[in-house]
């Protein structure tokens, strides 16, 4: 895995998502060259790495942003649009490791929510904003209809433990998706985005509740063939995706995208153990956001609970993939080789380990997202019988 820092494992997955989510390198380098001393503990101790690492993105964010004014103040824009949504992507990376009770930390999210709608709407996208009805609330959601005559099959993408519904429309996974004729819909689920941000809604070991939620929503809509739904979910995602296709009997095909069997396998174990490699500086105070518990041991509780044991996965009954980087140094591989195992009423289960050779080998591939994206795509096109991509032999 790429490591501008040394040893400072959740500031290279920051740089690398950078990367994944379309930024340039020389405006990446920009923002990373003052933290190095920061992040080899030899920088000035007045403020947080944390808000030192907030300030430097933060700072090219707002001069794309300001730049893109410009151009679309002079009629150009996509100029502006194409600015907007690199500045979108350095405000995710800014505010991802700050407190959330760093007010900071919101106006961050706030402004990279701004750009990512300007973006959208100058660079003429599909994107459609919309919102799910669930339990007395409504979940902010992107829809993204495929270009279709006829309905289409459609993937709920729920994400994980740090990550808005933002992140994994910009990964490109979402374009691989609609070059297969598969729409997609990007939930904030209790836990993340806007969900925990502006509802205030922790996550939850019943996902199957949000995923219901969304595949109501989808039926309701016919250029969705409601037989083809599926469900997709990265890292903590490797639990949400299998638990809601067990449960959620609807959904046509289920991937996890890095294995998740037992959370107290990975949160617990990070919980436990400060040497664990983390993705986010201070783990503990955004587990506590998320989980919505108030101490370590209630915590420790709430990721207990989240486990595919129990004969979960046994009910699950549509076609599932599990994919899991081989150099993963978040979830141990055993976690991927037990989930298909113990999946035995599915009528296919297909477990994908990516290897040196190929990349994609870090945790849910961040060091080379495109070849597990690629390679999930392909196998939900075959799954719903989208046979475009596939050329002539």
């Amino acid at each position: 895995m790429f490591a501008y820092f040394e040893n400072n494992y959740p500031w290279n997955m920051a740089v690398l998502m950078a990367f994944a989510l379309g930024g340039q390198i020389s405006e990446i380098d920009e923002a990373c060259r003052p933290l190095k001393e920061k992040s080899a503990g030899t920088g000035s101790a007045e403020e947080s790495a944390q808000v030192i690492w907030w300030r430097s993105w933060s700072a090219i964010a707002d001069r794309l942003r300001g730049l893109g004014d410009i151009d679309l103040a002079a009629g150009h824009g996509l100029s502006a649009g194409a600015k907007y949504r690199r500045a979108c992507v350095y405000y995710l990376i800014a505010e991802r490791l700050l407190s959330h009770r760093d007010q900071r930390k919101h106006d961050a999210y706030d402004a990279m929510v701004e750009m990512f709608e300007k973006s959208a709407k100058l660079l003429k996208e599909t994107v459609r904003f919309v919102s799910i009805p669930y339990e007395g609330v409504e979940l902010p959601a992107l829809f993204v209809p495929a270009a279709s005559t006829t309905p289409s099959a459609c993937m709920i993408v729920f994400d994980g433990f740090d990550a808005p519904k933002e992140f994994n429309y910009l990964n490109d996974f979402t374009n691989a998706l609609l070059r297969r004729n598969v729409a997609s819909l990007h939930v904030d689920h209790p836990g993340v985005g806007a969900a925990l941000r502006k509802l205030g809604l922790p996550a939850i070991k019943e996902m199957e509740r949000p995923a219901t939620a969304a595949v109501d929503w989808l039926t309701a809509h016919p250029e969705i063939d409601s037989a083809r739904i599926g469900i997709i979910a990265p890292s903590l995602g490797g639990y949400y995706a299998p638990r809601a296709a067990a449960f959620e009997q609807r959904l046509a095909c289920c991937v996890a995208w890095g294995a998740r069997w037992d959370n107290d396998g990975s949160h617990g174990r990070i919980l436990r153990n400060p040497d664990a490699a983390r993705s986010l500086s201070d783990w503990l105070d955004h587990a506590m956001w998320y989980y919505g518990t108030d101490s370590k041991e209630a915590t420790a509780r709430a990721i207990a609970a989240m486990t595919l044991e129990g004969g979960v996965a046994e009910m699950i009954r549509c076609p599932i993939l599990v994919t899991h980087g081989g150099s993963d140094r978040q979830v141990p591989i055993e976690q991927a080789h037990i989930t298909i195992e113990r999946t035995i009423n599915s009528p296919r289960r297909d477990l994908k380990i990516f290897t040196d050779n190929e990349g994609g080998v870090a945790h849910c591939g961040v060091d080379n997202m495109t070849i597990q994206i690629d390679y999930m795509a392909d196998w939900i096109a075959d799954v719903f019988g989208e046979t475009a991509h596939r050329s002539a032999p």
